[in-house]
């Protein structure tokens, strides 16, 4: 119940979903949710136990800040400078893309590739842009023998990479590099795998994106060239020089791009091509080995 115009945590939540509900804006009582829970430091459920507890005027006022941000489209990971990728937490900001779950079936699949890590091995793992560090991050706390490098040619990407692996507890056992191309860093037969999330978007189609993604969101990391390959071929060129023999290429693509990355796998000289269906049932990851 309110007290001399406090506001309770019912009366916020409310409050806020309707604001965001009437700029059409998505899942406005979960982006309402995500925002208190966050100012007040609980999980979003434990709001439900809190609903007539009294908001002090700084939360009120910080909680108008981020939903009038949302109200413009902004991404809620930006606004909560924050987000959960298969567990963990990274931070999020405009320096990188936003990590998507189509993306963790992209780790899940080299975590389950078991001729990686079959023999008590340490494999060499190379993440081509690796943006927030979600993929190399991930790999390295999920299998600490593995050895983690993220690359990204973004300065800013990389430094919120290192920032999210330091977060994460596993900054001695990543290296994020930061440069123009892969060969100046790296040597031939170098690494057990090569993995990437690279821009698959074709750049006529990045104008007609959602808003949130479109406006906010680093173009770098969206626009794949004219037909959406242009990042993923040159990736798989230099696949097939940086991967041991029988090192596998792991890539996330575009539902209707399978097809042609698969080709261009074979084009480049790799074997035993796989497609991956992601979580919503499209194909989304294909992987192939250098012989």
């Amino acid at each position: 119940m309110q007290q001399n115009g406090q506001k309770t945590v019912l009366d916020v939540l409310k409050g806020s979903t309707d604001f965001l509900a009437g700029r059409e804006i998505e899942q406005p009582r979960l982006a309402a949710e995500l925002l208190l829970s966050r100012l007040l430091n609980c999980k979003r459920l434990n709001l439900y136990v809190r609903h007539e507890e009294l908001l002090s005027e700084r939360i009120l006022e910080a909680m108008r800040r981020g939903v009038k941000r949302v109200a413009a489209n902004e991404p809620i990971q930006y606004v909560l400078g924050q987000t959960e990728f298969m567990g963990r937490v990274f931070r999020t900001d405009r320096r990188a893309l936003i990590p998507r779950p189509e993306t963790e079936t992209l780790v899940e699949t080299v975590l389950s590739h078991e001729p990686l890590w079959k023999n008590g091995g340490k494999p060499a793992i190379l993440d081509v842009g690796t943006g927030t560090g979600c993929i190399a991050v991930t790999i390295a706390a999920a299998r600490p023998e593995a050895v983690c490098v993220g690359f990204d040619v973004s300065a800013e990407a990389i430094e919120l990479a290192k920032e999210n692996a330091t977060a994460n507890g596993v900054a001695t056992r990543t290296a994020m590099v930061c440069g123009p191309d892969l060969s100046a860093h790296f040597e031939p037969e170098m690494f057990d795998a090569v993995v990437a999330n690279l821009p698959y978007i074709p750049t006529k189609d990045c104008e007609t994106l959602a808003p949130n993604v479109r406006d906010h969101e680093p173009r770098l990391a969206l626009d794949g060239g004219p037909d959406g390959l242009s990042l993923i071929s040159a990736c798989i060129e230099d696949a097939a020089m940086l991967l041991k023999p029988a090192g596998t290429c792991f890539l996330e693509t575009g539902a209707d791009q399978t097809g042609a990355v698969s080709l261009l796998f074979t084009q480049n000289g790799f074997e035993n091509v796989v497609v991956k269906k992601d979580l919503a049932g499209r194909d989304r990851i294909v992987f192939a080995a250098r012989p």
